[in-house]
């Protein structure tokens, strides 16, 4: 009776946690693939995750399954809007004291211009573990988890006639979030219902910076600027529901308590919460599929685009998780001029030892997406 009660009023609790966020006119920061399973199936994961990566995904994956697991994983993204780079790249590659080249420049300085030209990128790094106690779970991590955005924020001109003179700038920004992480999660009912938190202590790393164009050699990730430290706490808060042994359904909140760091323009930078949910269905028992979505449409580094995935991907186990293969697909739906992003891995496991890797690539954007992970399960 007694964990009845607990299980309607943490339901009740997340739900209404779900509509304040739902209906917040500000939101910010992308939600970020961690981990190479998630990855090669196209970035879901709230359902799906029960390993010591659950301290990121959704806390209350740890109390799914009563494992010790400890992991390392790195995880990069990067998405190219209209061929910014490229662009880029030809400018400085264009020989400009050739007077006949102005053409040219002038057609890449209008590339660079185009409205949505854009860099985006995000990653995630750290040392996660799990362990349970009776259907008790925790875990914690050791990580870091960026975000960055780079734009055209003065025009870029292209004048005069050998020698060609190219002048713009584009500004750059960007935040990691340096945490060490602690969860705990409940299992009720046999598992049928499980509830999780993450508190975190975060060291933020902001930056503001700015990269000339004039044709000459750039190098972006010099020109991010000095990095702007401060702290801060965050707390995330997840749920998963399975009605049936075949099907999940999984939840999560994170940072509801908005934590702010200060910008290096002495501006404060907020991460306001995200909510994202999952669904994961076992059609057989070696054969998973899921899908993700954000529920809340996230502001993102770029002025003007906002970040709202639609992920699924499904996993094929054979011979009990010695190999598992993976695909998937995503998508930003609030970016109109985006593409469905294809995702594929897999997973190898020899006793206690699993090797994972997971990568997608987007083929007109030439976004990338790649994740490995080494890790011990018992």
């Amino acid at each position: 009776m007694r964990d009845k009660a607990m299980k309607h009023l943490l339901i009740r609790t997340l739900w209404l946690a779900t509509l304040v966020l739902i209906s917040s006119p500000v939101l910010a920061g992308e939600f970020v693939v961690v981990g190479p399973r998630a990855a090669g199936m196209g970035g879901a994961g709230v359902a799906i995750t029960t390993d010591a990566l659950a301290t990121y995904w959704n806390p209350a994956g740890l109390a799914m399954t009563q494992t010790v697991d400890i992991r390392l994983q790195a995880t990069a993204q990067g998405t190219d809007r209209h061929g910014l780079v490229r662009a880029l790249k030809d400018i400085e590659d264009l020989d400009l004291s050739n007077a006949a080249n102005a053409g040219r420049a002038n057609d890449l300085a209008n590339r660079l211009n185009r409205p949505g030209a854009s860099l985006s990128a995000s990653g995630a790094a750290g040392l996660y573990f799990k362990g349970h106690f009776g259907e008790h779970a925790f875990g914690f991590n050791v990580s870091d988890v960026a975000t960055s955005g780079g734009f055209i924020s003065r025009p870029v001109t292209a004048t005069g006639a050998g020698p060609i003179t190219v002048d713009g700038q584009m500004a750059l920004r960007g935040l990691e979030a340096r945490q060490a992480a602690f969860s705990y999660a409940y299992a009720f009912a046999d598992k049928t219902f499980a509830i999780g938190i993450t508190a975190k202590a975060i060291q933020g790393a902001a930056y503001s910076g700015s990269a000339t164009i004039n044709g000459q050699d750039v190098t972006l990730s010099d020109n991010f600027g000095k990095s702007k430290l401060s702290t801060a706490f965050g707390v995330d808060v997840g749920a998963i529901y399975r009605p049936a042994s075949w099907l999940r359904l999984g939840i999560v909140a994170k940072d509801l308590n908005q934590p702010e760091f200060d910008a290096p323009d002495g501006t404060k930078l907020k991460i306001v919460p995200q909510v994202r949910g999952g669904v994961a269905v076992n059609p057989y028992s070696s054969l998973t599929l899921t899908a993700d979505m954000d529920v809340t449409s996230n502001k993102t580094f770029v002025p003007g685009l906002k970040s709202q995935v639609l992920s699924v991907g499904l996993e094929q186990t054979i011979l009990n998780e010695f190999l598992s293969l993976r695909a998937g697909a995503y998508k930003n739906v609030q970016d109109a001029g985006s593409t469905i992003t294809p995702t594929a891995g897999f997973g190898l496991r020899i006793f206690a030892f699993r090797m994972d890797f997971g990568a997608g690539y987007d083929f007109r954007e030439q976004g990338i997406l790649g994740s490995l992970s080494l890790s011990l399960t018992f």
